[in-house]
């Protein structure tokens, strides 16, 4: 069974740096692309960022770009994001998910499997 299971989060100051960790199991991570996307309060969920199965395709949300990097641990089968120079409107629930891609692209929202990570909340606040 395809399961992703997310790890970190938490609070930040403003300025300061989170990561968020995404295990996959039950296939090998380089089968898919994985994206984050992140849902705030009363807001639409928004795709942050995407990488390739090689890890040599990546996207970013302009919110995000300079700020958040994307990587994957293939050996591990782990997609981290390391979030820094938080800001406040970064607060919001982060979901991790595969894609129906193999490599990334500026449209990757709309090429979502299905499979989700269960949410990790993230509060930048001062």
């Amino acid at each position: 069974q395809v399961q992703l299971a997310e790890s970190g989060g938490g609070l930040a100051h403003p300025g300061g740096s989170l990561r968020l960790a995404c295990a996959a199991s039950g296939f090998t991570s380089d089968y898919y692309a994985i994206a984050w996307f992140r849902q705030a309060p009363g807001k639409e969920r928004e795709g942050v960022s995407c990488i390739g199965s090689s890890a040599g395709s990546t996207e970013y949300a302009d919110s995000v770009k300079g700020r958040f990097t994307i990587s994957r641990d293939l050996a591990r089968n782990i997609v981290y994001l390391q979030m820094n120079d938080l800001r406040p409107e970064d607060t919001a629930v982060y979901y991790c998910a595969t894609l129906t891609l193999t490599y990334c692209y500026s449209g990757y929202q709309e090429k979502l499997s299905g499979v989700w990570g269960q949410g990790n909340q993230v509060i930048v606040s001062s």
